[in-house]
């Protein structure tokens, strides 16, 4: 059916606003409670500390990615509304268990698996049931609920630190709980408009038969060069991406002591995110075909700049100009992930093709902040893990250069492509029925009028 442009779909989208907002406000603000759990679970017998409680939140940014490919899937057979209140409920369990470990070890598994598994169930749905309500506001509905990120990126990490301060740790993710138990009662609010396969395969039976393989997985999108290069490329570019979110916090205590109130960071680092996803994605808009792939570009190089640039910061305040700078290219990287996608597959396979890009960029995600905390433990000092960290974005930028110039010869190569035997068998087929057609028409005209 065609879309309705609005009437429930305006809740459906506030739904899905509160969704981006809830998922990643936390998982942006895991500085915050990185800091509160070095000084939990931290002592100075255990010179590894850093190392070990990065891997929390980037367990959980990662699952959030990783598990991408397969929510597509289940998307896909059983609808949006199961799969995004499942995975709701899902991470309000693995909050709530995170608020009674007693030690770091249990959080790997609580807060990093199955709270960022319930995550990624809950996000992914409501970007998708956006393309069931809205057609011609589709960019417009996409830019606001994708707001909700910025927003909640920028109140949650004064949130959190009045909370923890009050109520300690294990409280703080108690109360947090209450954005999963919201978003729980939004994913009822997903009434699908387009059966999903479970519903064309069972038919009015009710009987569910799975599709077959080919329709589950979509690994055609692999067979595209231009796509293979930007799937490799965007994860090695993203090692060091997630690396400033866990550590800046720690290192802004670390160097400038208690005096600096270190979540306004965050707070510049969510506004002009925000701000990059409403001027890019219009600037997007005129820039043609591949092309778009130059913006990309170009935030990689200023975010591997500004990592670069944090241990040259010797005033709080050039600390806040690189996370503005740096806010403001996350969101030019973020806002136009999905159009490169359309233009390198094209609008049938973009669904799959995005998911398994994120689920690729698990892997960097993961392992980045471990690695830069390993080299703080090591060191006794983050200098050298944020410069490391700027290596990955000005590789990964480098290899992204080389796709709208391979996309060409692709069209190229497609247009100048022979036509098979079969395929001129069937023109010739069409061709001669056409011809029948519109000889025979006049003879039907004239039996019909005399």
């Amino acid at each position: 059916p065609e879309p309705p442009e609005g009437g429930w779909g305006w809740v459906v989208m506030l739904a899905a606003m509160w969704c981006n907002g809830a998922v990643f406000g936390i998982q942006n603000s895991c500085g915050v409670l990185f800091v509160s759990m070095l000084e939990l679970f931290g002592s100075g017998d255990d010179k590894q500390m850093a190392f070990k409680t990065a891997w929390v939140s980037s367990l959980s940014m990662g699952m959030v990615f990783f598990c991408s490919p397969i929510v597509s899937i289940f998307t896909d057979l059983f609808g949006c509304r199961k799969v995004a209140v499942i995975g709701a409920a899902v991470g309000f369990l693995g909050l709530l268990s995170s608020s009674f470990v007693s030690t770091i070890e249990p959080l790997y598994f609580t807060y990093g698996i199955l709270f960022a598994c319930g995550c990624s169930f809950a996000y992914q749905p409501s970007l998708v049931i956006l393309g069931h309500y809205f057609k011609k506001r589709l960019g417009l509905v996409n830019g606001i609920v994708t707001a909700g990120s910025s927003l909640f990126t920028v109140s949650l990490p004064f949130l959190l630190r009045v909370l923890i301060d009050s109520v300690n740790l294990f409280n703080t993710l108690r109360v947090l709980c209450i954005l999963m138990f919201i978003l729980f009662l939004a994913g009822f609010t997903y009434k699908p408009l387009v059966p999903n396969t479970k519903d064309e395969e069972g038919g009015r039976k009710g009987k569910f038969k799975l599709p077959p393989a080919k329709k589950i997985c979509n690994f055609s999108v692999f067979k595209v060069l231009s796509y293979r290069i930007w799937a490799f490329g965007i994860p090695v570019a993203l090692f060091g991406y997630f690396v400033p979110y866990v550590h800046l916090m720690n290192y802004v205590k670390e160097r400038f002591g208690g005096s600096v109130p270190e979540e306004v960071l965050l707070l510049c680092v969510g506004i002009t995110s925000g701000v990059g996803r409403l001027i890019f994605g219009r600037v997007a808009d005129y820039i043609p075909g591949a092309k778009k792939i130059y913006l990309q570009v170009a935030s990689f190089f200023f975010i591997g700049l500004m990592s670069m640039m944090i241990p040259l910061c010797k005033v709080f305040e050039s600390l806040v100009a690189v996370c503005l700078f740096m806010g403001l290219f996350d969101g030019c990287f973020i806002c136009i992930m999905a159009p490169i996608a359309f233009e390198l597959v094209g609008a049938q396979d973009v669904s799959q093709a995005i998911g398994f890009l994120l689920g690729l960029n698990s892997v960097p995600l993961t392992v980045g902040p471990p690695i830069a905390g390993l080299l703080r433990d090591k060191l006794g000092t983050y200098d050298e893990a944020f410069y490391l960290a700027g290596v990955p974005p000005l590789i990964g930028g480098a290899i992204l250069c080389f796709i709208p110039w391979v996309h060409e010869r692709e069209k190229l190569k497609e247009r100048a492509k022979p036509v098979d035997g079969e395929t001129a068998e069937k023109m010739l087929e069409n061709e001669s029925t056409l011809v029948s057609d519109t000889t025979e028409k006049p003879v039907k005209e004239l039996d019909s009028g005399f």
